[in-house]
């Protein structure tokens, strides 16, 4: 699932922690689900009509709104970008004299001063097993152990080198300006 920004001024409790384990355990089981149980699921939890979308689309939506639920959802600063991006998308396609109207616009791309903040929730699946891997003061805790990078974890995990941001879905290139505090 997609990476999750809880409050800046988190700080782990008991109840947190019990709070993250149901979390978790019900972001599993909608995995094993099918897509009339997981609109099943949908209405029981959100008790709103689920969109028409293919399974996958529907889990990582679900699984989403759960989180933002959880842990609040997008900042300010966030909704204003995606709104940034939205509003250009509509300009590009009303502009006239387009010559290409099934070409993709361009993708903004993503501000390299962006942190990730205390409490980040990043998902990734391979070989089938779900890693979670939360940001932590100290860095990034994954499976008990805590660790002073992305990258690190992805080489634990694949049994490879990976940029570990790339590896989490956090960005598709590297540019000059290192975003994630990686140097790898």
């Amino acid at each position: 699932m997609d990476g999750f920004v809880k409050s800046p001024d988190h700080r782990q409790t008991a109840s947190d922690a019990t709070h993250q384990a149901h979390l978790d355990q019900q972001l599993d089981e909608f995995s094993t689900l099918d897509l009339q149980d997981l609109r099943v699921r949908w209405r029981k939890l959100l008790r709103t009509q689920p969109p028409d979308l293919s399974r996958p689309l529907l889990l990582r939506l679900l699984a989403y709104r759960l989180q933002a639920r959880a842990y609040d959802d997008l900042n300010r600063e966030t909704v204003r970008y995606l709104n940034r991006i939205a509003r250009e998308r509509i300009r590009r396609k009303t502009e006239p004299g387009r010559r290409n109207a099934k070409a993709p616009p361009s993708v903004p791309p993503v501000p390299t001063s962006s942190r990730l903040k205390l409490g980040t929730l990043l998902a990734r699946e391979f070989n089938g097993t779900m890693h979670r891997v939360t940001v932590t003061q100290e860095g990034f805790a994954w499976q008990e152990n805590t660790y002073s990078s992305l990258s690190e974890i992805a080489r634990l995990i694949t049994g490879t080198r990976w940029n570990g941001p790339r590896f989490f879905g956090l960005r598709d290139k590297l540019d000059s300006g290192q975003a994630w505090g990686e140097n790898s």
